[in-house]
């Protein structure tokens, strides 16, 4: 049998308006995106801000040497905070200055 000469019959037209219509999607569904993207505010140095970790709370005041032992006991625990990464150098030292008055 000899194939069709001339236009394209009903199934050549459905297939060939099938193919145009989803580029024409494919495309304006492209530009959409774009288009969105453009219009989305840039990340500014809040939204960076506010991921970072918040700072460690100040160390509690600490009290009048009272005792040896109570001092002991207050200065082992700073070393404790310092050491679990709680208080950085500078609190620790200045904590521990208070204390010693």
């Amino acid at each position: 049998m000899m194939g069709r000469m001339g236009r394209p019959g009903l199934l050549g037209t459905m297939a060939r308006t099938a193919v145009i219509a989803g580029t024409a999607n494919a495309t304006t569904n492209a530009m959409n995106r774009r288009a969105a993207a453009r219009q989305q505010p840039a990340p500014t140095a809040y939204v960076q801000e506010s991921a970072a970790p918040a700072p460690p709370p100040p160390p509690p005041p600490a009290a009048p040497p009272t005792g040896g032992d109570d001092l002991v006991d207050q200065l082992q625990r700073l070393g404790a905070l310092h050491e679990s990464g709680v208080l950085s150098d500078a609190e620790f030292a200045e904590a521990k200055a208070r204390l010693l008055g």
